[in-house]
């Protein structure tokens, strides 16, 4: 066979990017220190090399925060809808006319390849804005009566594997509805969203209805315990998901909860073999596997295990693995040396379990957090690596006999959040898809999202949803 050509590398300039070697809390429209002057480090996950300095929010700075926008929550909840959009549409244009810009900096800050933030992200952090914009000024047409009025501070706080598209999810609804926003980031990847700070006064937006504290899980609790806030959203790990809802509990707060998965991906045996296998690869791979509905469970119908199998290590063969700001890479780095660590400790309880471990030959760089793209078969269900989150590019490998076994085997798990089913028969789709308990089933693709489309989990992936019409609910007084 002739050899494959070989990628020239193909970097992205980091030239468009200035960081600033610090950075303050944002704080009714300005930049201000830590109360105590604390302060951390963030660092890129690929490199190890520190981008800056970035203050950490006490709970003085937090009450700051949420008393700049109750102060900002009179005038903005006033506003006519159509002037909010205004607004909206702004920041959405301004996030387009700088997309490269933050997509050089998250792929620095999150460690993921530069053309999943550039074709993904970005687009979908202004999608996003655009389609909540067009909500603002039609809210007494979308189902929750006819004058239905905004919650007031709503306290929100995101993850790590998607920075900037989590902060949209929360904010854009959010200011679309008239409420005012205290959001924290994640420790390891503040940076996109305190230059989100800088849209919003670039946008003009009025000081204090976008407030953004930095800081680690004490900033966090500190923010959903603060008596002033209205609406609490968090997305991020079941564990801490719970330890939420329990301080909310008693309190009027509303709240919504989108958490850990631990997605199905059924292949059918009439499954188109080579489509499944590239759904299959960005369901459990896009990001590094860092994604909460990632198909991390491969439930493969048993006459083409073989066939499916021996074309997926093949496809797992090609894929590249290093430099996340080279436009050729398809697996990044790891966010942090803690979930490198985690993976890695799953993994290993995997083999030492009996499961079958297959990685692609893959060297992985010698500074930063990497992780080779893997495989475990002869897995059960009562194998860690079938259960557990791993929140890696780790796949499990499961078979399945009949569209019966194939749901019971699906739904064998503590999570809800998503589902994948191939197969050529659309009847197939809606039979099986109607009786998964995930709250998004994806048919002949995976990890397809669109801001017209509620996102959200049962179980213990969480309640409520985000996106679509169904969005506006969660910020709203109904």
């Amino acid at each position: 066979m002739a050899p494959a050509f070989e990628y020239a590398p193909a970097p992205e300039s980091r030239a468009i990017v200035d960081i600033a070697p610090s950075y303050g809390l944002f704080i009714d429209g300005e930049f201000t220190e830590a109360a105590d002057g604390k302060v951390f480090k963030t660092v890129s996950p690929s490199t190890e090399e520190v981008l800056s300095e970035v203050a950490e929010a006490g709970e003085a700075d937090v009450d700051r925060a949420v008393k700049a926008a109750r102060k900002a929550f009179e005038k903005w909840s006033a506003l006519p809808g159509s002037e909010r959009a205004k607004y909206l549409f702004r920041i959405a244009r301004i996030i387009q006319e700088r997309s490269r810009e933050l997509a050089v900096l998250e792929t620095l800050d999150n460690g993921k390849p530069i053309k999943e933030t550039r074709d993904a992200d970005l687009p979908l952090v202004a999608a996003h804005f655009f389609y909540y914009a067009g909500w603002a000024d039609k809210l007494g047409h979308a189902g929750f009566g006819a004058n239905p009025q905004p919650l007031g501070v709503a306290g929100q706080v995101i993850p790590w594997n998607f920075p900037l598209l989590m902060l949209a999810w929360k904010i854009a609804p959010a200011l679309a509805t008239g409420n005012t926003v205290v959001l924290k980031p994640a420790e390891t990847t503040p940076l996109s969203a305190l230059f989100f700070a800088d849209i919003c006064r670039q946008a003009g937006l009025p000081k204090g209805v976008v407030n953004i504290v930095t800081g680690d899980g004490r900033t966090g609790a500190a923010l959903i315990a603060h008596p002033d806030v209205n609406k609490v959203a968090f997305t991020g790990s079941t564990a801490v998901g719970k330890e939420i809802a329990r301080t909310v509990a008693g309190t009027r707060k509303k709240l919504t909860l989108e958490l850990g998965g631990k997605g199905a991906n059924i292949v059918f045996d009439d499954a188109p073999i080579d489509q499944a296998v590239e759904g299959i690869v960005g369901g459990i791979f896009f990001n590094q596997g860092q994604v909460c509905c990632a198909g991390s469970r491969l439930l493969v119908q048993e006459s083409i295990h073989d066939e499916l199998l021996d074309s997926l290590k093949r496809r797992l063969s090609t894929l590249r693995l290093g430099d996340p700001l080279d436009k050729n890479t398809d697996i990044g780095a790891i966010n942090s040396a803690e979930q490198l660590a985690r993976i890695t400790a799953l993994a290993d309880q995997g083999e030492a379990e009996g499961a079958e471990r297959w990685s692609p030959a893959c060297e992985l760089p010698s500074t930063g957090y990497w992780f080779a793209p893997t495989l475990f078969t002869n897995v059960t269900q009562a194998h860690t690596v079938a259960r557990d989150e791993i929140f890696g590019p780790v796949l499990s490998v499961l078979t399945f006999r009949t569209p019966d076994e194939a749901v019971a085997k699906a739904n064998n798990t503590p999570y809800g959040l998503s589902a994948g089913i191939w197969t050529e028969k659309g009847s197939r789709i809606l039979a099986v898809a109607n009786k998964l308990r995930a709250g998004v089933v994806w048919s002949n693709t995976f990890n397809k999202f669109d801001p017209t489309s509620p996102f959200g989990g049962y179980k213990e992936s969480g309640f409520g949803r985000e996106g679509g019409r169904h969005g506006l609910e969660a910020y709203l007084d109904v």
